[in-house]
């Protein structure tokens, strides 16, 4: 499984071939991230099917408390695919309905609760970077989400002079777990340094008008 973005790659092994793949203190690992340019994780069969469950019972979980619907239903959307209420929320209306045991009727008021919910968020999380006094310059740095912008908060980093002083791997730890990838935290980086670079080239003020040309 690849995930270009992040530049990984997961194999999954059966449980007996487990160390063959590895290799001898890991070499087998090491040289094949080596050759490929790419981070590589190994899991056993058994562990990626523990992983798929929690995956399923946390999502699951997340949509019956987000839109307050029984195990079913939130079963159903995630054996869909879909992995959170935004998707839900902005998804066409019709693949909702499309769902084996849905109609248009569910499919519109799913939606409908998602979208209270996304806003409801929003607020939330909106208040929450006001209080922890992150600044509206922050807020309007491109690639920065609510959330992000509260964790940004909660980590002390408020304004655009604390970002600009961010490595990007520092930023990465920060924020919540693959929020953006290290060009996408580079760029955030770079524009909050741009008004470094304005006042440099904003003209100096000595105070003296031009002088009047002579009349003819």
């Amino acid at each position: 499984m690849l995930d270009e973005d992040a530049g990984r790659i997961e194999v999954v092994v059966p449980d007996e071939q487990l160390s063959l793949a590895i290799g001898r203190r890991g070499q087998n690992v090491r040289l094949a991230s080596m050759l490929t340019g790419w981070d590589i994780d190994i899991l056993t069969e058994q562990e990626e099917s523990d992983r798929r469950k929690e995956e399923f019972r946390v999502r699951s979980d997340t949509f019956i408390s987000a839109l307050d619907i029984d195990d079913v239903i939130a079963g159903l959307l995630v054996a869909e695919g879909f992995t959170s209420v935004e998707e839900i929320a902005y998804v066409e209306i019709d693949d909702l309905a499309d769902i084996e045991g849905f109609d248009a009727d569910i499919a519109t008021e799913l939606q409908t609760r998602a979208l209270n919910h996304v806003e409801a968020e929003r607020v939330r999380l909106e208040e929450r970077r006001t209080e922890l006094g992150v600044t509206d310059e922050v807020a309007a740095l491109e690639g920065l989400t609510p959330a992000m912008l509260v964790a940004l908060g909660e980590k002390g980093v408020k304004t655009l002079d604390d970002v600009a002083d961010l490595a990007s791997d520092e930023l990465l730890e920060i924020l919540p777990a693959e929020s953006l990838d290290e060009d996408a935290a580079n760029a955030v980086i770079m524009a909050a340094r741009a008004h470094w670079f304005e006042d440099e080239d904003a003209p100096a003020d000595t105070g003296e008008e031009d002088e009047a040309e002579p009349k003819a």
